[in-house]
C-alpha cells in the first residue's frame, strides 16, 4: 500500500519517539552514563542517529553532556547520562501532585469516574485535532499517522503492533506514576482523548479499547471500525484477562 507523505512522517515519528525513550531508559539505568558508541552498540542505532536522539533529549532536559577528563593521552571522551529528578520541595511545577489532586477530585465527587474521564479526554482529543474540511474524507491510515503524531507528541511514543495496524503499542505512559494510583480516571482520559481525536477527523475508525500495563512499560489501544457506538464502550480494562477486555463494553 503506497502511503502519502503525511502517512509516512507520522510513522517515522513513531519509531524516533521509541528509539529516544530506549536511549533514555538505558542512560537512566546507568550511574557513570554512556558515549554515543556504546549507545549505538547497546541500541543497534547507527552512530549520527543516536547523536540525533541525544539532541533532542538534552534539548528537553532530560539528559546532561559532558566531557569526562582522562589520565591518558587522549581525545576527552563525551559521556551522557540522564538528568536527576527534581526535588518535590524544590519543584513549584510538580504536575504529578496536581494531576493526584485532580484524578482523586474526580473519583471522588462524580458518580461514575471512568466514564466522566473518558469524556474529559474525548473533548481534549477534539481540541488536539485539526478538523478536516467539510466533505473531506479521511482515510483509516490517515487517521491513523495524525493520531500517533497526537499521541508522540503528548509523550507516549506510540508504536503500530507489526501483525496489526489496528493495534497501537504505548510503551511509555507519562502519567505512569498517577496511572498506577488513579487508573480507572487517568488510563479513561487516555481512551476518551484518542476517541475524541478520531471523532474529530470523521475517521472510520475509533479507539475501541484500551489495556493499561499489559506489560510493565506498555499499553495497548485497539482501534475498530466507527458503527456510531463510541458512546457505548466502557472504560479501559483493568488488565487483558478482564471479563469484557474482548470488547470494552462496560
Amino acid at each position: 500500500m503506497n502511503m502519502s507523505p503525511e502517512e509516512l512522517s507520522a510513522q517515522e515519528t513513531a519509531r524516533a519517539g521509541v528509539s529516544r525513550q530506549r536511549i533514555l531508559e538505558l542512560l537512566r539505568a546507568a550511574a557513570g552514563g554512556f558515549g554515543v558508541q556504546e549507545l549505538a552498540q547497546r541500541t543497534g542505532l547507527h552512530t549520527n542517529t543516536v547523536r540525533f536522539h541525544l539532541d533532542r533529549l538534552v534539548a528537553d532536559g532530560l539528559v546532561q553532556r559532558h566531557v569526562e577528563e582522562r589520565t591518558e593521552p587522549g581525545r576527552p571522551r563525551l559521556a551522557f547520562t540522564a538528568a536527576p529528578p527534581p526535588h518535590p520541595a524544590r519543584d513549584r511545577r510538580n504536575y504529578q501532585f496536581l494531576s493526584e489532586i485532580l484524578a482523586s477530585f474526580v473519583t471522588g465527587t462524580t458518580a461514575d469516574p471512568p466514564a466522566a474521564a473518558i469524556e474529559m479526554g474525548r473533548n481534549w482529543g477534539r481540541y488536539l485535532t485539526e478538523r478536516p474540511a467539510p466533505y473531506q474524507r479521511v482515510t483509516e491510515d490517515e487517521a491513523v499517522a495524525r493520531l500517533l503524531r497526537i499521541l508522540d507528541e503528548i509523550g507516549f511514543a506510540p508504536e503500530l503492533a507489526a501483525d496489526d495496524p489496528r493495534r497501537i503499542l504505548l510503551p511509555h505512559c507519562p502519567f505512569r506514576e498517577v496511572a498506577a494510583e488513579h487508573r480507572e480516571v487517568v488510563c479513561s482520559i487516555h481512551l476518551g482523548l484518542m476517541r475524541g481525536a478520531l471523532d474529530e477527523m470523521r475517521a472510520p475508525v475509533t479507539a475501541d479499547r484500551l489495556l493499561p500495563f499489559v506489560e510493565p512499560s506498555l499499553c495497548v489501544a485497539h482501534l475498530a471500525p466507527e458503527t456510531g457506538a463510541s458512546e457505548r464502550h466502557g472504560p479501559p480494562s483493568h488488565s487483558p484477562s478482564a471479563p469484557n477486555a474482548a470488547t470494552g463494553s462496560p
